[in-house]
């Protein structure tokens, strides 16, 4: 038997296919061929359109199924992860009202700043943990106040991974963690943050049914099987943001225990089980996965401008592959000879005070900087992003024990992971697996066998460790160099 695993991103669709019993991945796809795109009707705006998710969650399982050769009747469960704190509108109909306002979308970021003064900061820090900031509820305050015939029409709103369960069952859900990453749950009262409807004006019967995360919440019904390619009535077992999946599939489920991805933004994800913050508007705090009666939090620190920026650069060098860009970066010195990168060029920047600074190249000199300095700037400048957000986090409380990533996009970079792996002083661990691979494994944890979950991560998974390099010293003055120019770019 096998469980599907599928990761809802922001770029591409992925499918996963694993053995129930031993979480050896079977086959991997990814859909569509060329990134997803994202529509920017103005700036600091971002939208994408749910049926392209539908569209390619469908092609990647036929293409999964295909590829494995696997008869779908021997598919016991799905696991879905997806990309957190889009906005998606249904009416009465579950018809869609209009493209989803994603993630890295900022237009809403003066109604939460607004909402976190008048509802008053330490009300908003002892029970959201955060600031209603640019998340989803705020998302759907901008809709009522500036569609109002829309809004009119709005019967359930949900999170992207909601829309998927809803399109292969037809049933509307979330669940507790979906709610924590809207910025609606009372962390003070383990329930709906209801005060924060109540000062927006939304009626709390536009949230769907609350599932659990782990266990059964919804089946395939006739249309979403026959559309996807599966058989009818296959249980949806899980579901998650694809930070807390992330973490899951890294076995990150500890106090002190740190999970970091670098994908079209970069995060890191630190558990703690201190509901206390003091970094409540740079990083943000959600339910993680419960064990046993666990109440761990996860700590989330967001860099828009990782991935994105490196794909960019490898389409205005017109090179290949990321791996050509890859070597070419081994050939240039720790530091690019000066040659300093921003990377924040993908929207207002939380980690940032939501100040929106941009992405800028600084010191280029065309008479010393190759493409190799260029390359090596841009992944370094991106790693001291992510330096900069570790210590934000450790101001904050975390002690970081174990740091993982996944093998893929940025931490495939030897000068990216060595970067970050020197200046946090800290080994990094790298696995071989992905958030569809654990959104897959996840679908066996409606038994809450964790034990044995983590066994199969580490026996099937771990596949090298980036470590300190014992000569810092240069590392260190390109950092500092790093917050110097950003320190000027904020004043």
């Amino acid at each position: 038997m096998y469980n599907l695993g599928l990761d809802i991103g922001t770029s591409f669709i992925k499918a996963a296919l694993t053995e129930c019993s031993s979480g050896i991945v079977v086959n991997v796809v990814s859909e569509p061929s060329s990134e997803q795109k994202i529509k920017v009707f103005k700036d600091g705006w971002a939208e994408q359109d749910p049926e392209i998710w539908w569209k390619n969650t469908c092609q990647a399982i036929k293409n999964l199924i295909s590829s494995t050769n696997v008869n779908p009747s021997l598919i016991s469960g799905i696991g879905i992860s997806y990309q957190m704190h889009g906005l998606v509108l249904l009416d009465n109909k579950g018809n869609l009202i209009r493209d989803s306002i994603i993630w890295c979308d900022d237009r809403a970021v003066s109604i939460g700043k607004k909402a976190f003064i008048e509802l008053g900061k330490e009300k908003c820090i002892d029970t959201l943990l955060n600031s209603p900031a640019n998340f989803t509820a705020s998302k759907l305050k901008w809709v009522k106040n500036n569609e109002k015939e829309l809004y009119k029409r709005v019967y359930k709103f949900m999170l992207p991974g909601d829309y998927i369960a809803y399109k292969f069952s037809g049933k509307m859900t979330t669940t507790n963690m979906g709610l924590s990453e809207q910025m609606l749950w009372n962390f003070k009262k383990n329930k709906i943050a209801n005060f924060l409807l109540k000062h927006y004006e939304i009626d709390s019967s536009l949230i769907p049914d609350v599932v659990s995360n782990f266990g059964f919440q919804c089946k395939l019904n006739k249309k979403g099987s026959s559309e996807c390619g599966l058989v009818e009535n296959i249980p949806i077992y899980y579901r998650a943001g694809d930070q807390p999946n992330n973490a899951l599939s890294l076995n990150v489920l500890k106090p002190g225990e740190v999970a970091a991805t670098a994908g079209t933004s970069g995060v890191v994800f630190a558990v703690t089980d201190n509901k206390k913050t003091i970094e409540s508007e740079r990083i943000n705090n959600f339910l993680h996965v419960k064990i046993k009666n666990s109440s761990s939090l996860g700590k989330l620190l967001c860099i828009n401008g990782a991935g994105i920026q490196y794909a960019k650069l490898k389409n205005e060098l017109n090179i290949e592959s990321y791996d050509e860009m890859n070597k070419l970066s081994l050939m240039a010195r720790v530091g690019s000879e000066e040659l300093t990168y921003l990377p924040f060029g993908n929207g207002s920047e939380r980690m940032l005070n939501n100040m929106n600074v941009g992405s800028s190249m600084l010191n280029f000199d065309k008479d010393i900087h190759t493409n190799a300095h260029v390359i090596r700037a841009t992944l370094e400048g991106i790693a001291f992003a992510f330096v900069y957000g570790i210590q934000i986090l450790i101001n904050d409380g975390i002690k970081p024990s174990v740091i993982r990533a996944g093998n893929d996009n940025l931490f495939k970079s030897k000068v990216f992971g060595e970067t970050i792996s020197t200046l946090i002083n800290n080994e990094i661990e790298i696995y071989e697996t992905t958030g569809a691979i654990g959104a897959s494994r996840a679908v066996n944890l409606r038994n809450k066998d964790f034990v044995k979950f983590g066994k199969n991560i580490i026996d099937n998974d771990l596949l090298k460790t980036f470590t300190p390099q014992i000569n810092s010293k240069e590392y260190k003055k390109a950092f500092n160099l790093w917050v110097k120019k950003l320190e000027l770019t904020l004043k």
